[in-house]
């Protein structure tokens, strides 16, 4: 998982991709990188780290140019400290090509056996994107005739990769000499939006992971990238759109609308805040047929993605609403954070509890979900000891009881907390006195309701199926397999290094 944008202006861009940038930081806090595209040359400059810390004023004087591009990672299992594999990523053939992603090829492998032994292509990282971006290159070589380049050739290379690649990504790449090229898997797992902004000079566009980057910067939310959709835009600010695959299906990842998107985000028409309110009302109702309400003194939500369900789901069942938890936002997210020994130090950084809250009362906590389980489980024992009486625990989502091979940064099923266990055990696991998971049906159905033309989800970690069709239990059992190697340098990842 990870936070890409893409500027095209009438005037320098570096600015405006840093803002983007720290707006979608809550997608990856591991590293960040722009390049900028000046006269005949691409400026780059990325570094381990968050926004404010990569960039200084002499990097952001070394990227001039009035397109550009940028993204922010965390950080996955098995990755290489490497800066080599922050992205953009760089090609220098043909004409010269940067390049950001977010998501994760599930036939990577296959495709760098390919590049190297048919399209005679070197892949010098362990890296997914690298793997994209040298597919893109290689087809959009094939697809010129000359030495001109135009929007039917780009079209024809972007449909040729949908051909090739399977999985999630959505891409943002900067050509020399032309422009900004965007498109999206075509289940459109990943998102990806086009906003515009007018001015005395003429229409400048940008493309981004949230539209949240785009508002943020003064932008209007055009529309989102469809699935399978590629979208041009040259130096002169002219925009071309085509369709690129076969049959495109939106099928976007349930997980965003849960727990990495902000709040304040619309995704394929659907704000993000109004579906977590909606999961709140659903969960709500598992909670009254679950618990007996009486027993309920006051619902509090971990901060901070679940507010809005904790808050809907105390106004349905009329019960007391608190914040019984204070976060310190200097703290990166415990989910996507490596290792377990990092997690566990990082949630009691991360919060405190606030004693008068909990005292002698029988609460309610509310999570957006509960993936590993450290984090619930020290939730609970901070309940507790800041006087609790009895700790109950809702969950917005369902168990998480199977990988996800698309982006997100959980491929070992044996880590995660539900595998092999049901509700009650789940709760004996955390300490909770009573435990309620959101049914699949209800959490699809929260989403569905803000746009019903929204027919299927990627719901794979809650229900194990595999909208891309190639995911078997050999491939995810090699995933559990490399997962549980130790992570060196230069060692076979199980997935991309930035986005999952």
């Amino acid at each position: 998982m990870c936070g890409i944008v893409g500027v095209a202006s009438k005037g320098p861009v570096n600015q405006l991709i840093y803002d983007s940038l720290l707006l979608l930081q809550h997608r990856g806090q591991d590293a960040a990188g722009i390049a900028t595209a000046h006269e005949q040359f691409f400026n780059m400059h990325k570094a381990h780290g968050l926004v404010r810390d990569v960039f200084r004023t002499r990097d952001m004087r070394s990227l001039p140019g009035n397109s550009g591009l940028g993204q922010v990672r965390y950080p996955t299992a098995g990755s290489s400290d490497s800066v080599d594999e922050a992205q953009p990523l760089y090609v220098n053939a043909p004409f010269g090509i940067t390049f950001v992603h977010n998501g994760n090829l599930t036939n990577w492998r296959e495709l760098r056996e390919a590049l190297f032994r048919v399209d005679r292509r070197h892949i010098n990282t362990n890296s997914d994107s690298e793997v994209l971006l040298n597919v893109f290159a290689h087809e959009l070589q094939l697809a010129t005739t000359g030495t001109s380049l135009d929007e039917n050739t780009i079209f024809n290379a972007v449909a040729s990769v949908h051909r090739r690649a399977r999985g999630a990504y959505a891409v943002i790449a900067q050509i020399a000499n032309y422009g900004l090229v965007a498109f999206r898997d075509p289940h459109g797992i990943r998102p990806l939006c086009l906003g515009s902004m007018q001015t005395e000079h003429g229409t400048e566009w940008m493309v981004a992971s949230e539209s949240v980057a785009l508002t943020g910067c003064g932008f209007t939310l055009v529309r989102d990238i469809e699935p399978g959709e590629a979208i041009c835009i040259d130096h002169d600010g002219n925009l071309s759109s085509r369709q690129c695959a076969d049959n495109p299906v939106l099928t976007p990842c349930v997980f965003e609308y849960v727990y990495f998107a902000r709040p304040d985000s619309l995704m394929d028409g659907v704000s993000v805040y109004d579906a977590r309110l909606n999961m709140g009302e659903h969960l709500g109702d598992r909670v009254a047929k679950t618990f007996r309400l009486g027993e309920i003194d006051v619902v509090m939500p971990i901060p901070d993605s679940s507010r809005p369900s904790a808050m809907q789901l105390a106004a349905r069942l009329d019960l007391s609403y608190r914040e019984g938890f204070i976060k310190n936002r200097y703290i990166g997210r415990t989910f996507i954070m490596p290792g377990q020994a990092v997690r566990k130090k990082s949630v009691r950084q991360k919060l405190s509890a606030i004693d008068m809250e909990f005292r002698g009362k029988n609460v309610l906590l509310v999570d957006d979900s509960i993936v590993r389980g450290t984090t619930s489980r020290q939730i609970v024992e901070m309940a507790r000891a800041a006087g609790a009486n009895k700790v109950f625990f809702a969950s917005a989502a369902p168990a998480v009881r199977f990988p996800n091979v698309y982006g997100i940064d959980m491929p070992n099923q044996k880590e995660l907390i539900a595998y092999g266990r049901d509700t009650a055990q789940i709760a004996e696991e955390i300490g909770a006195d009573g435990l309620v998971f959101q049914e699949l049906a209800d959490l699809e159905q929260s989403i569905r309701a803000l746009n019903p033309a929204m027919k299927n989800f990627e719901s794979s970690c809650f229900s194990g199926d595999y909208v891309t069709g190639d995911i078997d239990a050999e491939y995810l059992a090699r995933l559990s397999s490399q997962r549980s190697m130790p992570a060196t340098a230069g060692g076979e990842m199980t997935t991309d290094n930035k986005n999952d």
